[in-house]
């Protein structure tokens, strides 16, 4: 990992509980390199033990258009292994971000293209600039998802958004994106970093301990049936008030409505 100004593909910094991830290779558009992915991944595992919320941003005014071509075609004269560590690292690094505590936020401005559109629906929280532009392009080079496009996006959107998108390569907005469950909310260009800022500092005054389970029970819905989740869901909330200090937020509430 490397501080925001180094020259490394990734660059971390915390301010109080939140924690900062940048895609730093902002000359090729923060394209993703084995490095990048290798570094992303390494960033949000250590991050999570020092912060309660990690935000995911990109260097010079985009997020990510996706694979770095040039070394694709380098790995590609190297054979399958080679080019399999720039899939395995980036899968690896999407991956981990459902299996970690602290919830993850994507604040996408510029353009979020294939493997960045990719990182985008693997992040947990989505906060898209009014004026970005996102897009699975893999069909537009002859190439196919290797980020989790096919997997992922029907899940987010349904079989047959996911499918058109996916085969014409059709760019969207960020209105587009937010009408059909790729990102939250659209935040305005003369106050979009500030309002990341806000938005995550707000959701690090929450219960850490209550913010973890309702992650993991809301990632737990995607791999179980509706009566296995609520039955897990009940368990969890009589765990959490029995074994966490949920109730002193209880009581105040209480006191506050008979005042």
């Amino acid at each position: 990992m490397n501080p925001a100004g180094s020259a490394g593909p990734i660059a971390v910094t915390t301010d109080g509980p939140v924690g900062y991830i940048l895609l730093n290779r902002p000359e090729a558009m923060n394209a993703i390199t084995v490095e990048l992915g290798k570094e992303l991944e390494s960033a949000l595992r250590a991050l999570e033990s020092q912060v309660d919320v990690i935000v995911i941003r990109g260097a010079g005014g985009n997020f990510s258009v996706g694979g770095d071509f040039h070394e694709l075609q380098r790995l590609r004269s190297q054979g399958r292994d080679a080019m399999a560590e720039l899939f395995t690292n980036f899968a690896r690094a999407c991956t981990v971000i459902a299996e970690l505590s602290v919830p993850v936020i994507a604040a996408v401005e510029g353009y979020a293209m294939a493997g960045g559109f990719e990182l985008m629906q693997a992040s947990d929280i989505v906060l898209i600039h009014e004026h970005a532009t996102i897009a699975d392009t893999h069909s537009n080079h002859g190439m196919v998802p290797g980020g989790g496009s096919t997997q992922r996006l029907p899940r987010l959107i349904g079989r047959q958004r996911a499918l058109a998108h996916i085969l014409t390569g059709d760019r969207l907005t960020a209105d587009e994106a937010v009408a059909w469950g790729l990102a939250y909310r659209t935040l305005a260009s003369d106050d979009f970093h500030e309002a990341v800022e806000r938005f995550a500092h707000t959701m690090a005054k929450k219960d850490r301990s209550a913010v973890e389970s309702s992650k993991r029970l809301v990632y737990a819905s995607l791999e179980t049936t509706l009566a296995d989740g609520l039955a897990i869901e009940q368990r969890t909330v009589l765990d959490h008030l029995t074994q966490t200090s949920s109730g002193a937020g209880i009581q105040a509430f209480t006191r506050r409505e008979g005042a």
